[in-house]
């Protein structure tokens, strides 16, 4: 008989926890898993999932314009805001049974409660007000946003973990920050029909993302009824004078917004606060990270962490792969580790982003030859609708081995397309493979393999041509 009571614990049941305990689980393994708020995590719960739904529901409003360019007179349209999130829970809580379903399949033990370590094999469970032990420990927490504890006024915003949850659509809404999740929600309001303005501090929305999408999507956003204050911060939120629960939002410009809502939209912080991990001796950055080594080990030996809780690349299905990975290592005597080079991402901004590899600025700092193949037209489908919405597609790659270093696609479809574009760059595609591939017509993505000639090159950082 085992001298723990379980030979693996997790904490957190997100999408990358509850993979790590149902294959253990599955393997025969005793498993207890314990989650405090929802299984299915940030990204099922109040993330990903239903983002993507609310998105669904706001291109309809451009839908049903575009549809008059090719005959169709759809009559007069009502969005009631209501019926949207009645639709988006009802799938929200069908999601989380999948996950309680696939842990009670397993027959792992399934807490609904928080859970914190009380040393390197012991773990409080709080609701139940007792301690169990465990051979192994799995941190999978993830993060929560930051709210801006230093902003005044800002206990009057919303976050992206409320937002989904607003029982009325705003008629105005000031979202601040520059990253996926504020681009994301002011195209969501925007196409709702919610005024909308982003605010952020930075010169150019979506840091770290190639700039030639940086601008084109500003660009596209604008387009859209979206006002964006660039170089601009937050300096006093309080209620109007209007008596109707609107806000007075105060910005560093010296310019005043009244709006019914405000946005904390910043980023997100590791939620491993009062966790326990200094009683287990568990190591954090400065940041709040969980330290890892390249098996997700942490600097205790019986002890990992999976997910946004260490400071790898936050997104879900790393953590997914980082619990596949813990899983071999530890459970089938195959050490593994995670490969977070060349992973593609989406933002579901309108239009979309899909992006895999460098950006210019990136690979500059690592190549010294590049020749850049960029692309910014008019879709098909716009031919039609009269819409003025650009696409762009830009593929950056090495001058000296011919190996394509990065694509990025701003467009209809361009997550799709990033999925399929990552698995040709991680077999290490070279622009002359994506040269001889035939091209798919008539199609948008048809012009990733008949841009033949650079729109440019760049020599020692400098550009030429």
């Amino acid at each position: 008989m085992s001298e723990y009571d379980y030979d693996l614990f997790v904490i957190g049941g997100g999408s990358g926890g509850v993979r790590a305990g149902r294959l253990a689980a599955s393997m025969g393994c005793k498993v207890g898993i314990a989650e405090e708020y929802r299984y299915g995590g940030t990204c099922v719960i109040r993330g990903c999932v239903p983002k993507k739904l609310m998105v669904y529901a706001s291109h309809f409003s451009e839908s049903f314009e575009d549809a008059k360019g090719f005959g169709w007179n759809v009559g007069e349209s009502h969005f009631d805001w209501s019926t949207l999130i009645t639709s988006k829970d009802l799938e929200i809580s069908r999601l989380e049974g999948l996950y309680r379903k696939g842990l009670s399949n397993a027959e792992a033990d399934i807490f609904d409660t928080r859970a914190v370590l009380e040393g390197k094999n012991l773990v409080r469970l709080i609701n139940d007000d007792r301690v169990v032990s465990a051979k192994r420990i799995l941190i999978a927490v993830g993060g929560t946003p930051w709210r801006l504890d230093g902003l005044t006024g800002s206990q009057l915003c919303i976050t992206s973990d409320e937002v989904f949850q607003l029982t009325k659509q705003p008629r105005s809404i000031v979202i601040f920050g520059g990253g996926y999740v504020a681009v994301e929600f002011a195209c969501i309001f925007a196409g709702l029909g919610t005024k909308t303005t982003l605010v952020y501090r930075g010169d150019k929305i979506l840091r770290s993302f190639d700039n030639d999408l940086r601008e084109t999507l500003r660009e596209e956003m604008v387009k859209k009824g979206i006002q964006i204050i660039l170089e601009t911060t937050p300096e006093h939120i309080s209620q109007s004078e209007h008596g109707d629960g609107s806000l007075k939002v105060t910005l560093s410009n010296g310019d005043t917004i009244d709006t019914d809502q405000a946005m904390l939209a910043v980023g997100r912080k590791p939620l491993t606060d009062q966790l326990g991990l200094e009683q287990a001796g568990v190591e954090r950055k400065p940041s709040g990270h969980i330290i890892v080594d390249e098996y997700s080990r942490t600097n205790v030996e019986n002890i990992w962490a999976v997910g946004d809780v260490s400071d790898r690349v936050p997104l879900t299905p790393v953590a997914i792969h980082e619990s596949m990975c813990f899983i071999e290592t530890e459970f089938k005597n195959n050490p593994t580790t995670p490969d977070h080079d060349l992973v593609a991402t989406a933002v579901f901004s309108q239009p979309e982003i899909g992006t895999v590899g460098l950006g210019e600025d990136e690979a500059r700092e690592k190549y010294a030859k590049l020749d850049i193949f960029l692309a910014k037209f008019r879709p098909m489908k716009h031919t039609l609708s009269g819409r003025d919405e650009k696409m762009l597609m830009k593929i950056i790659v090495c001058g000296e081995t011919d190996i394509v270093l990065g694509v990025h696609v701003l467009g209809e479809g361009a997550g799709e397309m990033a999925q399929l574009l990552a698995i040709a760059l991680k077999s290490g595609a070279t622009k002359s493979d994506f040269d001889r591939t035939m091209a798919v017509h008539p199609t948008a993505s048809e012009e990733l393999v008949t841009m033949y000639n650079p729109s440019y090159r760049i020599r020692g950082g400098k550009r030429i041509g």
